[in-house]
């Protein structure tokens, strides 16, 4: 069913953030759909159109422009940030498992839960994925390049014609099997040196 024949009473207003290779779109966009990757994977046409937008652009000074509304390419699209949590219908969920990955979308990097069907290793799966875009969840993505910090957020979906690579991704201790340096004699002497937390 189009919006154009949908029931107001019916549609939901999903804030959304687009990251493309130069400028961030905030806003919200009324939709039927449940779930974030649906309203991406699902639309008619080949762009969004979001409302109460705001456009910011990366390493500028400017103050970010307002407009009541933006049509949005969706092939330009990097990755979009859900603000909100949009629960599944019941029927429509899949028992699967997740995998910590990285994933390289230029200038970004994103760590975090790739949802797989059980029996499925991550290297069977990215033969496997379907979609234009692939939900991330349980993620943190940054850029240094256009210097964006780290974020840590619920969910992500990747567009996958951007992503240059789906990997493994597990973080180690530098100082796992390593003795931690010894604090100061002071230190030592009070017992209250300060504890070395693991790097990374």
């Amino acid at each position: 069913m189009s919006l154009f024949f949908a029931d107001p009473a019916s549609l939901r207003a999903v804030p959304l953030t687009l990251y493309t290779e130069q400028i961030i779109v905030r806003g919200s966009i009324q939709t039927l759909q449940h779930r974030v990757t649906d309203i991406l994977n699902q639309a008619v046409e080949p762009h969004l159109v979001l409302e109460d937008v705001t456009l910011e652009e990366y390493g500028t000074a400017d103050p970010p422009i307002h407009a009541e509304f933006a049509q949005v390419n969706l092939a330009a699209v990097l990755f979009a940030v859900s603000l909100a949590s949009v629960e599944p219908m019941r029927e429509l969920r899949t028992p699967k498992v997740s995998e910590r990955a990285l994933l390289s979308v230029p200038p970004f990097r994103i760590v975090g839960q790739i949802h797989l069907l059980p029996e499925r290793s991550l290297r069977d799966s990215l033969t496997e994925l379907h979609g234009a875009f692939v939900p991330v969840t349980d993620a943190t993505f940054w850029s240094d390049r256009v210097k964006e910090g780290r974020q840590s957020v619920a969910f992500v979906a990747v567009n996958r014609t951007h992503a240059q690579v789906f990997a493994p991704f597990r973080e180690v201790d530098p100082w796992a099997g390593v003795a931690r340096p010894a604090g100061s004699a002071a230190e030592a002497e009070a017992g209250a040196g300060p504890e070395v937390p693991p790097a990374g």
